[in-house]
C-alpha cells in the first residue's frame, strides 16, 4: 500500500497553504492525489507543484499580488510592522505624549496586543544605533507633526516582560527574574566599560549580568538600571513592564504569593516612585492589584483599565479593522461570523474584537473555533467556579444560556478575594476577558455597576467547558447523555438510579451536604443539557421554582424541577420529601409560565436528597 500524507501535512512540508494545495489537488497539478472522502490523499513521495504564476521572475497579468502573511503570535514590532499585515496602533503614542503620564498602567485581558503595543513603545522612543525611525514613516504618528517625531529614538529604555514567568515555587521564579533582568543588562553592554559609571555601579552591572544577586538587590534593579543608563547618556530612561501582573496570579495559584508581593512592591518602588533618572514608566496587566499597595505611594501612576475610555481602540480589534482585513483577504462575507465568534468586548465606549482569534480565524482558512481558549490557561475562572456557591453558580449558567445581569466591580480585585469574597468574581471575570459590560454607572465612590454578559461564542464555549469541568471527576459523558435522555422522555426512575449512581461514587461530602449544594448539583446537570433555557429561582405562578428548562422549541417538553433537601432521612421520609416538592409545584402553579408560552409537554420533577441518597417523583 502506498504511503500518502494529508493537505495539511504537506503544507507544513511545501510552505503553501492548504487551501493552495486543495486547489493544487483540484486542478490536477499534483501528481497521484485522490480524493477521499471530503479530503485529499496526497502520494508521500510527490513533488512540491511549480508556481505557474511566475514567469521570468514576475507575476502574469492575471496572477493577484501576494498577500502579506498574518502575524500569528508576533509580538516583535519591526517584525509585525515590516513584514506582516499590521493594524496601525501608533496613534497611541500621541494620544499618550498629548498627556505624558508619568507611570501607566494598562489592564487588558491576555492576547489582546499588549506585549505589541509596548514593543511598539519601545521601538518608537529607544535610542540605538539604528534608525528606528524607518518603522514608523509610514504609519500614523509620522504624519502628526515634528513635535511628535522629535521624540523618536531619543531615550534609553529598561524593557522587562513578565509574560512567561509561570513556575511552581518562589525559587524557580526568582531564577526566572535574575535571568530576565540579565538580559535586559546584556543590552546595555555600553555601561561596563564607560567612564561615566562608578566602579561601585560596574561591580552591581557584573552582578545583574551574570544572575548572581540577592533578592534584595535584585529588586533595586530598575531604579539602578535608570540611573546608570541616566548618567550614560545625559537624558532620562523609560521603564516598560509587560505582564507584570503573570507571576503575581502564578504565585497566588501555586502557594507563594507573599513573596512574589513583597519583591514586586520593593522592585516597582525602587524603579517607579520618586525616581529622578525616570522619563515615563509604562506597565501592562491583566489586574490592577492596587490594593495589594504594589504600587504603595506611587501618586504619578495613571490606571488605563477596561471600563476606562482613554486607549480603549488601541488593545483589540476595531470593527473598521476587521472589516478592512477581511476585505484585504478577499473574505468580506465572513464579516458577520467573525462577529458571532469574536466580537462583543467593551473597553470604555469602544467595541473591540479579540485580536488574536481575528488573526487565527484568517489563518485557519474562516473555520471559526475557540482560539484564545488554548493560549494558555484559565485557571481564573476554573477558581471562580470552584468557590461558586450555589446563587453565583446560577448566574453563570444564565450566561450561557445568553442572559445578563447587573453586578458590582471592582477593576482593583486582589486575587485572595475569591475566597474570602466570592461576589468578586464577576470582576475577575470582567477584566479577564470572560464577560462584557453592557451598561456602566459609575458611583460617587468611583466603582463600578455593571450589566455583564457573555462577550461572544468563542466565550461561551469556554463558558461551557469550564462549567461542566467541574462535574468531571463524577460525570462521565456517557452518564450525562444518559442523564439528558432520562429528564427529556419523562423517565423519572431512570433519572433516580443514574443520579443515586453519581451520589455513591463521589466523595464523602455529600453526606453533610445542604440544599444550596444540591441545587448548585443539579444546575451542573441541567447545564449539560442541549435544547433548553435554563433558569433558577425565578417567579412562575404563585412563587418561585427552583430550575425550569423553558424548550427552545416545541419538540422538546418543559422541565420544572424543584428540589428538597434534609439529613437523615429514612427511605420512606424521603419519598414524602420529594412529593412534597412535587405538590409544590402544582400547589403554585409553576408551569404557568410555560404554560404561557404554548409548551404542550411539561415534565414536573420533585427531587429529594438526604446525604447519598436521592428520590425523584414525576409528574
Amino acid at each position: 500500500m502506498h504511503k500518502t500524507m494529508s493537505v495539511k501535512e504537506a503544507s507544513k512540508l511545501w510552505g503553501l497553504t492548504e487551501r493552495r494545495i486543495a486547489g493544487l489537488c483540484k486542478n490536477g497539478d499534483i501528481k497521484g492525489a485522490k480524493k477521499a472522502g471530503r479530503s485529499w490523499l496526497i502520494p508521500a513521495d510527490a513533488q512540491k507543484p511549480a508556481d505557474k504564476r511566475i514567469r521570468s521572475g514576475i507575476y502574469s497579468k492575471n496572477a493577484r499580488p501576494a498577500k502579506l502573511p498574518l502575524p500569528v503570535g508576533v509580538s516583535d514590532y519591526r517584525l509585525a510592522s515590516s513584514e506582516y499585515y499590521y493594524i496601525d496602533k501608533t496613534m497611541m503614542i500621541k494620544n499618550f505624549l498629548d498627556e505624558r503620564p508619568m507611570v501607566s498602567l494598562f489592564t487588558r485581558p491576555r492576547r489582546f496586543g499588549k506585549t505589541l503595543n509596548m514593543d511598539m513603545i519601545r521601538t518608537f522612543f529607544e535610542k540605538t544605533d539604528e534608525d528606528t525611525s524607518k518603522y514608523f514613516r509610514d504609519k500614523k504618528i509620522w504624519s502628526c507633526g515634528q513635535k511628535y517625531r522629535d521624540y523618536q529614538g531619543k531615550y534609553p529604555v529598561i524593557f522587562i516582560t513578565f509574560k512567561d514567568v509561570k513556575f511552581n515555587t518562589w525559587d524557580e521564579t526568582f531564577s526566572a527574574l535574575k535571568a530576565l533582568f540579565s538580559a535586559e543588562a546584556s543590552r546595555h553592554m555600553e555601561l561596563a566599560s564607560s567612564d561615566k559609571i562608578s566602579e561601585y555601579d560596574k561591580k552591581y552591572f557584573d552582578k545583574l549580568l551574570s544572575a548572581d544577586v540577592t533578592a534584595v538587590e535584585l529588586s533595586a534593579a530598575l531604579g539602578n538600571l535608570s540611573r546608570m543608563l541616566c548618567e550614560y547618556y545625559g537624558i532620562e530612561t523609560i521603564i516598560i513592564i509587560d505582564e507584570y501582573d503573570t507571576p503575581i496570579q502564578q504565585g497566588y495559584s501555586k502557594g507563594y504569593y507573599e513573596d512574589v508581593i513583597l519583591f514586586m512592591r520593593n522592585l516597582f518602588s525602587g524603579g517607579l516612585k520618586d525616581n529622578r533618572n525616570l522619563k515615563f514608566g509604562f506597565l501592562t496587566g491583566i489586574l490592577r492589584v492596587a490594593k495589594e499597595s504594589i504600587f504603595s505611594g506611587l501618586n504619578n501612576l495613571t490606571i488605563n483599565s477596561i471600563l476606562d475610555n482613554k486607549y480603549s481602540e488601541y488593545f483589540g480589534f476595531t470593527s473598521d479593522e476587521v472589516k478592512e482585513m477581511a476585505a484585504y483577504y478577499n473574505v468580506s462575507d465572513k464579516f458577520n461570523e467573525i462577529c458571532e465568534w469574536y466580537d462583543g468586548y467593551r473597553f470604555g465606549k469602544s467595541d473591540i474584537f479579540n485580536p488574536w482569534s481575528v488573526i487565527n480565524y484568517f489563518n485557519n482558512e474562516c473555520e471559526p473555533r475557540a482560539f484564545w481558549q488554548s493560549t494558555g490557561s484559565n485557571d481564573i475562572i476554573s477558581e471562580v467556579i470552584g468557590e461558586a456557591d450555589a446563587d453565583i453558580y446560577e448566574r453563570l449558567t444564565s450566561l450561557v444560556n445568553g442572559n445578563s445581569f447587573t453586578t458590582y466591580i471592582d477593576t482593583g480585585v486582589i486575587y485572595p478575594q475569591i475566597k474570602n469574597n466570592p461576589s468578586t468574581v464577576y470582576s475577575f471575570l470582567l477584566v479577564a476577558g470572560y464577560l462584557k459590560a453592557i451598561k456602566t454607572s459609575t458611583a460617587i465612590s468611583g466603582d463600578f455597576m455593571c450589566e455583564v454578559a457573555l462577550p461572544n461564542k468563542e466565550i461561551s464555549f469556554v463558558y461551557n467547558k469550564e462549567i461542566l469541568r467541574k462535574l468531571d471527576n463524577i460525570i462521565p459523558q456517557s452518564t450525562a447523555i444518559s442523564i439528558q435522555e432520562a429528564i427529556y422522555s419523562g423517565d423519572g426512575a431512570r433519572l433516580q438510579t443514574l443520579i443515586q449512581t453519581l451520589l455513591t461514587q463521589s466523595v464523602s461530602c455529600y453526606d453533610t451536604a445542604g440544599e444550596n449544594f444540591y441545587h448548585g448539583f443539579m444546575l451542573g446537570l441541567c447545564a449539560l443539557l442541549g435544547g433548553s433555557y435554563i433558569t433558577s429561582n425565578s417567579e412562575s405562578g404563585d412563587g418561585r421554582y427552583d430550575i425550569q428548562l423553558m424548550p427552545k422549541n416545541n419538540r422538546l417538553p418543559g422541565i420544572i424541577i424543584e428540589l428538597k433537601a434534609e439529613k437523615n432521612c429514612s427511605t420512606d421520609e424521603l419519598k414524602k420529601l420529594s412529593k412534597t416538592a412535587l405538590e409544590q409545584i402544582e400547589k403554585r402553579r409553576y408551569d404557568t409560565e410555560m404554560t404561557a408560552k404554548g409548551v404542550k409537554t411539561i415534565y414536573k420533577y420533585g427531587v429529594a436528597f438526604s446525604g447519598k441518597a436521592v428520590e425523584v417523583t414525576i409528574k
